[in-house]
């Protein structure tokens, strides 16, 4: 110790273990040294001003007025007291986790909106020290590496969700996010510069993306590529893993081998009769939601939407195709019914021609 009480103090190492950043637990007198290591960056603080970073390894004497004699008449006559302060910050980086604690709705061109849930790792570090201080430990008095973590990781995942929001706008399906997670990371990296520069933070790393479907959706996916595997259609697969499943029927004994039998009959009469019906046609996903329907439904049975948008004969109801003049099912005319008097067409149900107003013959409950 000096004549003016001043010091030397260095970070010790046994506070350095999992902490970011250390303030001195003493205000600066006048020659007091610090020791700054090559893993450290020293930032001197006087009156809440940010006077210098030091990053090169050495010992340095630091300058305030707070001497014993000095000091003392300063405080007197004002009533303050300089302040003069020294925050240590590691230079090397950290490794923190995040994960989606709410789900991320992502509209998919074949299964509608998806809820998806990430969770990942990612390296970061200190390089703009002033702003990493002013962000973290003069707002919200954060110091150790949990509580930085802690703070950051839910601003990656709103990185995440921004990079994935891009990348679907420029065609990124469900199908396709196994097969980019890299450059996923990559959008996530890039993304996450500017963002975190506000709190003094470089995101160095972004890797092991997990990108996790609804189990729903993720059963779809993995049947779609089965299908494409075996080259049958969603029909015949599911008959197939149906049987499948039933001879694999742990019950064991002739229960098993009646429900397998049983199962077996069933499914392959149901597939008959689908085949039949439709000329081994597969099944058509919905319009709104995506669920697979048998061919020529007209209404989902998962959420109640009419696949057929298009025109329908007003004699049968069923779908016309497009400048048909002649319905395919009941073969009704599908011009327009015209007066009889002076050959105006005639909107449906109408008693009366709007023209000439003779009547037309259609009356209450006529079709």
């Amino acid at each position: 110790m000096s004549l003016f009480g001043s010091k030397t103090f260095d970070w010790p190492s046994a506070n350095k273990r999992g902490n970011v950043v250390w303030h001195l637990p003493r205000n600066i007198r006048l020659n007091d040294n610090i020791v700054v290591r090559e893993d450290e960056i020293a930032v001197f603080y006087r009156d809440g001003k940010a006077l210098g970073y030091i990053d090169r390894p050495d010992r340095y004497a630091l300058t305030s007025i707070n001497a014993p004699i000095v000091g003392a008449i300063v405080k007197a006559l004002s009533g303050v007291e300089q302040r003069a302060e020294v925050y240590y910050i590691q230079k090397k980086p950290f490794d923190g986790k995040f994960g989606s604690k709410q789900p991320y709705q992502f509209r998919d061109r074949d299964f509608a909106v998806v809820s998806l849930r990430l969770h990942g790792e990612f390296r970061y570090r200190v390089t703009l020290p002033e702003n990493f201080i002013n962000q973290f430990v003069g707002t919200l008095s954060l110091t150790s590496a949990d509580d930085v973590e802690d703070r950051i990781k839910e601003q990656v995942v709103v990185v995440a969700y921004d990079a994935l929001g891009e990348m679907k706008n420029a065609g990124l399906g469900v199908l396709d996010l196994a097969a980019n997670l890299e450059e996923i990371e990559q959008v996530i990296l890039t993304k996450s510069k500017a963002h975190f520069e506000l709190y003094g933070l470089e995101i160095q790393k972004i890797n092991g993306l997990n990108i996790n479907l609804p189990e729903e959706v993720q059963e779809a996916v993995d049947t779609r590529s089965s299908m494409a595997i075996t080259g049958t259609d969603f029909i015949r697969y599911q008959t197939g893993a149906a049987m499948r499943d039933a001879a694999n029927n742990p019950a064991g004994g002739a229960a098993a081998a009646g429900v397998g039998i049983g199962a077996g009959i069933g499914m392959g009469s149901s597939m008959m009769d689908e085949m039949r019906k439709r000329g081994e046609v597969p099944g058509t996903p919905c319009v709104e939601c995506g669920a697979m329907l048998p061919q020529g439904a007209k209404f989902c049975n998962s959420c109640g939407a009419r696949q057929h948008r298009g025109a329908v004969c007003r004699e049968c109801s069923e779908p016309v195709p497009p400048a048909a003049k002649f319905c395919p099912s009941c073969g009704a005319s599908l011009s327009p019914p015209e007066c009889s008097n002076c050959g105006a067409s005639l909107p449906p149900g109408a008693k009366f021609c709007l023209e000439c107003g003779t009547p037309t013959g259609q009356q209450d409950g006529e079709e």
